[in-house]
């Protein structure tokens, strides 16, 4: 959906927004019209995006929401969810962007701690935002939600056994809730690619910068997220 004569503004929760993907999303989004619900766990990070948004669109920045939020706490979540409430805005597409990954390790050598943390941000952490917003969504009578997945969601992978499980998890959640929603939602679990962040120099280690960034991969994805339907209900999709 591109501006135009027809061009209706949406409001877009992405969570995850203080750096690499979800952030890239937050401001191709915002600059393309739309306001953006925005949630993460730095606040240094959401206030220098908070000026970054009112850069771009200076006359209606006053719109987004930014919330520091840690996605693996109901209660933080539910936070969130009555500061949307209380500006009147329902989400018309959901992002569950947030996401951890283990530091390369063979499972049984890998501390308890990092596997709760994995599990805690990737799987709870999605359950917690679909627990709150989807009801929300529901009552609004249409909405769109997109979880990241991942190929190694769909795929196993050496020495990344406990984030291979946690995107497993997110295919198997989303194709099950999507036999649940009512007609007029959909649910995608989106695998967003191989991009240069954080989280892919952990994974590829010196081989990450040979990918795209975030600047380049969200021109397509962006794209691809508005133009989801209800007909895309319970797909497993990729930006390509």
């Amino acid at each position: 959906m591109d501006k135009g004569d027809e061009f209706q503004p949406l409001t877009i929760l992405i969570t995850g927004v203080s750096r690499g993907l979800g952030r890239a999303l937050a401001l191709s989004l915002a600059k393309r019209g739309h306001t953006i619900i925005g949630c993460a766990r730095a606040p240094n990070a959401l206030h220098s995006l908070q000026k970054e948004l009112a850069a771009i669109s200076p006359s209606s920045s006053h719109t987004h929401l930014l919330q520091i939020t840690d996605v693996a706490s109901n209660g933080s979540v539910e936070e969130l969810f009555k500061a949307v409430l209380k500006r009147d805005l329902v989400p018309d597409i959901l992002v569950n962007n947030a996401g951890v990954i283990n530091e390369s390790s063979k499972f049984w050598e890998l501390r308890e701690d990092v596997f709760d943390c994995v599990i805690d941000t990737n799987v709870k952490g999605t359950a917690n935002v679909l627990r709150h917003f989807i009801p929300l969504m529901i009552q609004g009578g249409k909405g769109i939600i997109v979880n990241f997945s991942s190929l190694w969601g769909r795929n196993g992978a050496p020495m990344f056994s406990t984030y291979c499980a946690s995107k497993w998890a997110i295919e198997g959640l989303t194709k099950s809730i999507a036999l649940e929603l009512p007609k007029g939602m959909a649910i995608i679990a989106l695998d967003p690619g191989v991009v240069n962040t954080d989280m892919l120099a952990i994974s590829f280690g010196d081989s990450a910068p040979d990918y795209q960034n975030p600047q380049q991969w969200v021109v397509k994805a962006s794209t691809m997220i508005l133009s989801f339907t209800s007909e895309d209900n319970g797909a497993s999709l990729t930006v390509e």
